[in-house]
């Protein structure tokens, strides 16, 4: 057995870049046989978000967040077809999400789907000049004028099409062009939802559900967080966790990548979880991967051992 004084040690002297540079390696591969994602568009599809990882101040002070605690922040752009991450980012928490987005080198004719926390014109204005749609939740503070009001059709859920035009002194010198503003009955939660896009192209129902898929990098962070544990971390240097964090990273793509080959229709969540149960067991890989009788459950086997625990 490993002890963790020798863990640690390791983590602090060797270099998080060697875990980096592995990480993006396994992405290409897997990424050459990723299955393509439920919606069919004409552009790739990525969703955008971040996600904190909280860390103690007393241990972690090099990563002052605030007050009271420490914490870092998972930049991160994944990608619709086998959801993966093609882009990640570990930066103290005080970064804002907005900020990194212009440096994650999203292909020019996509589309991202990100949440409210993006809002930013600038960044608008990067996604115009790069041909890149996106759709966000729209401010309810946002000051606009309505430019022309689009054809709802016969669909009861959408409310309201519209062109609009930021009015505020800053914003529409920031963002001088149109966008489209969409206000959606979202009949499951039994709330209006309003939209913001630059796309002109799609129906608002597409555009609706564009946005719903978003739930999938939400899914994303809380497998990682739960399952490959990068809560509780072994060194307390920049390095250590920056190191554990890509350990944690190369064991997802790991389990998606056999998880493409196998063809296999569960999570990678569900996966995991199947490994934890067989872990003692001497059995071929190709059967975990095998469709089980009984479906893995979706919360945390608390009293189980994990294959990838730090």
């Amino acid at each position: 057995i490993v002890k963790r004084s020798t863990l640690s040690d390791a983590n602090n002297k060797r270099l998080y870049l060697i875990y980096k540079e592995l990480f993006f390696s396994l992405l290409q591969r897997a990424q050459r046989i990723a299955p393509k994602y439920k919606l069919k568009l004409n552009r790739k599809l990525y969703f955008l978000d971040a996600s904190v990882i909280d860390l103690s101040l007393k241990l972690f002070p090099w990563a002052r967040f605030r007050k009271t605690k420490s914490a870092v922040r998972l930049h991160t752009l994944l990608a619709a077809d086998g959801l993966l991450p093609e882009f990640i980012a570990i930066t103290d928490g005080k970064t804002h999400e907005s900020r990194m987005a212009k440096y994650m080198n999203i292909p020019s004719g996509s589309y991202v789907a990100m949440d409210r926390g993006f809002h930013d014109f600038t960044l608008y204005n990067f996604f115009k000049n790069n041909n890149i749609r996106f759709i966000t939740r729209a401010k309810s503070n946002a000051r606009y004028e309505v430019v022309e009001q689009r054809d709802t059709g016969q669909n009861r859920c959408v409310l309201k099409d519209e062109t609009i035009l930021f009015t505020g002194y800053a914003t529409h010198k920031k963002y001088p062009f149109p966008l489209r503003l969409i206000h959606y009955y979202d009949e499951k939660q039994s709330k209006t939802l309003t939209f913001l896009t630059n796309d002109f192209e799609n129906d608002a129902q597409t555009i609706a559900d564009i946005y719903k898929s978003r739930w999938e990098i939400e899914i994303f962070f809380r497998t990682i967080k739960q399952n490959l544990k990068i809560k509780r971390f072994f060194g307390t240097s920049s390095n250590a966790v920056f190191t554990q964090i890509w350990i944690a990273m190369i064991a997802y793509l790991l389990v998606s990548l056999h998880k493409f080959l196998q063809k296999s229709r569960m999570t990678v969540q569900q996966i995991i979880r199947l490994i934890q149960v067989n872990l003692l067991e001497r059995k071929p890989l190709v059967d975990i991967f095998q469709e089980p009788k009984f479906k893995p459950p979706d919360r945390v086997l608390t009293n189980q051992t994990s294959l990838f625990r730090f």
